[in-house]
């Protein structure tokens, strides 16, 4: 297993689609910049046979500084975290 930069990712769509690499590019593009955005208003965004991304809120919560052992707050944060699909 290896990870697949996003350029390998347009080039392996346009080979497979017969696309142009710019129309694929920018279809990726757009694909990413819509689930960011409903993403960031709530949403989960469902891809049956593939998956789910979904945003998770983690609590704040009470740390420690690993070199000074002092308590620190760590503020609330939220996730984007994504869920693959059971195979069929």
């Amino acid at each position: 297993m290896g990870t697949v930069a996003k350029d390998a990712l347009i080039k392996a769509v346009t080979e497979k689609t017969g696309a142009t690499a710019a129309a694929t590019r920018a279809a990726i593009d757009a694909f990413l910049d819509v689930t960011r955005s409903r993403a960031e208003a709530g949403d989960t965004i469902r891809l049956i046979g593939f998956g789910s991304f979904s945003v998770k809120a983690r609590p704040a919560r009470t740390g420690r500084n690993p070199r000074t052992g002092e308590t620190v707050e760590i503020p609330e944060s939220r996730r984007l975290t994504f869920k693959a699909s059971k195979s069929a």
